[in-house]
């Protein structure tokens, strides 16, 4: 028997241990996982394949629950131990944000090998990246805090105080696949410069970003234990959420998991993202050719695996042969191929099962009486961008979010019959209006329950520094920069009681 407490990479074959090493070694990154304080370095068996042709990227460290205890501690214990002021926890993030950018076409590649993402889309994910971290860092004087009110009220007299805003404590930060660096820096940004310590549990499939990024953290100058990074599957993120010592959640996934969250964590603090069945209006006075293009622009980014992606349009019937017939030829204009043409305009997805899936539902879709004007086949992980019409109101694909490269045009003829069917889903995320009437917009926007409401845009659009988030099942709070900062700090208050 080894004397190692766990195997480790000094008792497998020499063969595995510099296979293993060197993959890792050739992205830069220092090991397999990350937690008390230290680079996991084996055994490295979790596997990080490329879902364009299912080759091994690399290995990883595959947390236990036992890990999560560990983690935990660890990150705890260097909330007591380590004094990190908040101009020190600025200075970090500007670093890092500046070694994001100095760094970006080795981020690049890393984002786009272990994920759907052609070469062009992970650039611009690791310039996001950078922005965001650098938006974190000037968000400091959110935590500065306010005096509090006491010469307005008779039973304040002598009294003086203030309140500033202070760290939760541990946060659990559980991160999807579909945009591995940057929903990382939207929850680990926010979180470190208010001070708390953070156990992060990548998406399994694209554990990859979130290691690089933990590295040029550490390089950039945070305290060593703040923060640990757990690749596993489901039964290690239950773990986390259920460990007492969580002072809050942070989630972006589907909403089936975030009830399996609210479950197991109870009363706490939490802050869910969980996706949206997004739909845009496109009204008689709209621009047409441009709701065309953003439309096939916002279906089918990232084969559709993005939460804001275009699934459903509704457009006015005098409009309808026209929008069909731009959206048909310019979803025939992209290029489907490998993620590393930089002329490639859709990939695979993140997974042929998911690919399956979608085939699954647009199948069922089109036996209900739905056609596909455009695309509708499958070939290994890669789904064809797909435009139908005529799809059936009780078809999954219609109510429900379909992660995938599928959209479909319907016509109307009522604008408020078209509002209401916008929002008669559970989800409420974002949704677009093209339209040339202000009161036309202002009534979308009065009307749809929405987290966003955009005039002649589509849904797919957000900047890192707005609040982010949905209605209904579409979250729990708000994301975006200084919303999570003040979501992930508390405010505390000091009040002096004059003597004499």
């Amino acid at each position: 028997m080894s004397d190692c407490a766990t195997e480790c990479l000094c008792c497998a074959r020499p063969a595995e241990v510099e296979a293993t090493d060197e993959l890792l070694r050739g992205l830069r990154i220092p090991g397999g996982g990350y937690f008390d304080g230290e680079w996991v370095q084996g055994p490295l068996t979790l596997e990080v394949t490329d879902p364009e042709d299912g080759s091994l990227v690399a290995r990883v460290y595959e947390a236990t629950v036992e890990d999560v205890d560990r983690a935990v501690a660890g990150v705890q214990r260097s909330l007591r131990e380590d004094r990190w002021e908040l101009w020190e926890r600025r200075e970090v993030l500007e670093r890092a944000a500046d070694l994001v950018r100095e760094e970006g076409e080795r981020l690049a590649r890393i984002i786009s090998s272990e994920g759907s993402k052609t070469i062009t889309e992970a650039t611009r994910e690791v310039a996001r990246t950078a922005e965001t971290l650098k938006i974190s860092a000037h968000s400091a004087a959110l935590l500065e805090g306010e005096t509090l009110p006491f010469e307005d009220t008779a039973r304040g007299a002598g009294k003086f105080g203030y309140y500033r805003r202070v760290p939760l404590g541990v946060v659990a930060a559980i991160t999807p696949f579909n945009d591995p660096m940057n929903l990382v820096a939207h929850k680990v940004g926010p979180g470190l410069l208010a001070g708390n310590a953070i156990v992060l549990k990548p998406a399994a499939v694209t554990p990859l970003s979130a290691l690089a990024l933990q590295d040029i953290l550490l390089r950039a100058g945070m305290p060593a234990g703040r923060m640990a990074v757990l690749a596993s599957d489901r039964e290690v993120g239950s773990a986390l959420v259920g460990d007492p010592r969580i002072a809050a959640v942070s989630f972006t996934g589907g909403p089936s998991t975030g009830d399996a969250i609210a479950r197991l964590a109870g009363a706490r603090k939490m802050l869910m993202e969980l996706g949206g069945n997004n739909a845009v209006l496109v009204c008689e006075d709209g621009d047409v050719e441009t709701a065309a293009a953003g439309i096939v622009d916002g279906a089918f980014g990232v084969a559709g695996q993005n939460c804001l992606s275009v699934q459903r349009v509704f457009v006015h019937e005098s409009r309808y042969e026209q929008l069909v017939s731009l959206i048909a030829a310019g979803t025939e204009r992209l290029v489907v191929g490998s993620k590393k043409d930089p002329l490639t305009d859709v990939g695979p997805l993140i997974s042929e099962r998911e690919a399956r899936r979608v085939e699954e539902w647009v199948d069922a879709a089109v036996a209900g009486g739905a056609r596909a004007i455009v695309g509708g086949r499958r070939e290994g992980s890669y789904y064809w961008p797909t435009v139908l019409v005529d799809v059936p109101s009780e078809a999954r694909i219609y109510r429900d979010e379909v992660f995938g490269p599928v959209v479909f045009v319907e016509a109307f003829t009522d604008v408020d019959a078209a509002l209401e069917a916008i929002d008669d889903t559970e989800y409420g995320l974002q949704a677009g209006v093209f339209t040339a009437s202000l009161s036309t917009a202002m009534h979308a926007v009065d009307r749809l329950h929405m987290g966003s409401v955009l005039i002649n845009d589509t849904s797919d659009f957000r900047i890192d520094a707005m609040p982010f988030g949905g209605s209904k099942r579409s979250g729990v709070g708000r994301e975006g920069v200084a919303e999570a900062v003040r979501e992930m700090s508390e405010p505390k208050n000091v009040i002096l009681n004059r003597m004499g």
